[in-house]
């Protein structure tokens, strides 16, 4: 399945549901777009084959568990072609929940969580800029987020 070339409307909808959502059962989803609740597994089981759908998380707070820092960290690499094996170090590091190859600046862009400063000066300096590969490293700490959703798939048509 190429790009979403092969998911129609209701599935955009099935989706769009669940991305708000991912607790709510087939068969009510299957109520509210007058489906079965068969045709929902089927649609949610192709899409999944299909590698549209990665996976199924839950989506917590950091802070309330006691992350207080969110930190975005800009990542120049010594050279581009490292980027697979900084990539596989950046993985190791429970602090680091996201990482992007990137154009511009930085070689990666990387979000990490931190319970504190002290804790991030310490993934920084002990984990993060001790990986063979990494130039230097800029950090940006995070004041507030404003906005985390997911893309509005049932609205493009």
């Amino acid at each position: 399945m190429a790009k979403g070339s092969e998911i129609d409307k209701l599935d955009k909808q099935i989706l769009s549901i669940l991305m708000r959502n991912a607790k709510k059962p087939y068969t009510d989803i299957a109520k509210q777009l007058y489906v079965s609740g068969g045709t929902i597994h089927v649609r949610m089981k192709k899409m999944e084959d299909a590698g549209i759908v990665k996976g199924y998380g839950l989506n917590v707070d950091p802070a309330r568990l006691g992350y207080d820092i969110t930190a975005f960290l800009g990542v120049y690499l010594d050279k581009s072609s490292l980027y697979d094996d900084v990539a596989k170090e950046l993985e190791k590091i429970p602090e680091v929940v996201a990482a992007h190859y990137t154009t511009g600046l930085y070689s990666i862009f990387a979000t990490i969580v931190c319970r504190d400063t002290k804790h991030l000066r310490e993934v920084l300096h002990d984990k993060i800029q001790k990986i063979s590969g990494i130039q230097r490293t800029e950090t940006f700490i995070s004041l507030q987020e404003s906005i985390n959703r997911p893309i509005d798939i049932a609205g493009e048509e």
